[in-house]
C-alpha cells in the first residue's frame, strides 16, 4: 500500500528580519518528528523565508501600485485595482506575489524572495547539515488559475527534486506511449501541504514523508510555460 504522510511543523515564532530560519525548522522537525528521513520533504510558505531575508517593507495605500510595479517585469492584464503581472521571475500572478496578510505590521507588504530557488537551496543545505541528510525543499506560494475559483499553493522555489515528473514516451495501462504527460509534482506537494498548514495557523512549514520525489535539481523556473507554448500571452 502507497501511503503518503504530511506533518504541520508547529512552534516556528514570528519570523524577522536576520532569522535563521533553516536552524528554526529544524528544531521544529526535532520537536516534531524526531529527525529528518531519507526522501523527506519540506514544504516552506514564502512568507516566513520572505520576513527572514528582509523582503518586507513599509508603503502608503497611493504607494501599493508603485510597489507591486517594481517586482514586475510585464504587466499581463489590469482590471481597476487588480494587476495580473508577471514578475521579475517568470510567475505570473496577482500583484506580483505582494501581500499584506502576515505581514509585520499594518501598513507593511511582504514580497516574494529575490531568487527563491536560491533561497529553497539555502534551506536545504542549512537544515540538511544539521540532520545529517539533505531533504528536498519547496517553498510556496498562493496562486489564483485561470477558469478556476480559489487559490491554491504553488512551488515557487525548488530544490533537491526535479518539480516535474516527466512521462512522455512512457506506456499508458493500455500500451500506448504518452505524448504530453508532465505533471507538476512540485505544486501538487505545495498544494498537499498547504492543508495542513492552513492559511490562518501558526504553521508555516510541513513535512512531506512517503513520496519519492522525481530525481534531479530542478528549479521552480522549470514550472513557467515556455513562451512559444503559451496560448495567452
Amino acid at each position: 500500500m502507497t501511503e503518503l504522510r504530511i506533518v504541520a511543523l508547529e512552534g516556528i515564532p514570528e519570523i524577522r528580519p536576520g532569522d535563521d530560519l533553516a536552524a528554526l525548522i529544524g528544531d521544529a522537525v526535532a520537536r516534531t518528528v524526531g529527525s529528518l528521513a531519507q526522501g523527506d520533504i519540506l514544504v516552506v510558505a514564502h512568507k516566513v523565508v520572505s520576513k527572514a531575508e528582509g523582503r518586507v517593507a513599509r508603503v502608503s495605500d497611493g504607494e501599493h501600485t508603485d510597489a507591486i510595479l517594481a517586482e514586475t517585469r510585464r504587466v499581463r492584464r489590469r482590471r481597476d485595482d487588480l494587476l495580473i503581472v508577471e514578475t521579475r521571475h517568470g510567475f505570473v500572478c496577482a500583484s506580483a506575489g505582494i501581500d499584506r496578510s502576515n505581514a509585520p505590521g499594518d501598513g507593511w507588504i511582504v514580497q516574494l524572495p529575490v531568487d527563491p530557488d536560491a533561497s529553497a537551496r539555502r534551506l536545504r543545505e542549512g537544515i540538511g547539515s544539521r540532520f545529517g541528510l539533505l531533504p528536498a525543499v519547496i517553498v510556496t506560494d498562493s496562486f489564483g488559475r485561470a477558469w478556476r475559483q480559489g487559490t491554491t499553493d504553488v512551488a515557487i522555489g525548488v530544490a533537491g527534486m526535479s518539480p516535474l515528473l516527466d512521462l512522455r514516451g512512457r506506456p499508458d495501462a493500455r500500451g500506448r506511449p504518452l505524448e504530453a504527460t508532465m505533471i507538476a509534482v512540485a505544486d501538487e506537494l505545495a498544494a498537499a501541504a498547504e492543508l495542513v498548514r492552513g492559511k490562518a495557523t501558526q504553521s508555516p512549514a510541513a513535512l512531506v514523508r512517503g513520496y519519492e520525489a522525481p530525481a534531479g535539481d530542478g528549479t521552480a523556473r522549470d514550472l513557467v510555460m515556455p513562451t512559444d507554448r503559451d496560448l495567452f500571452p
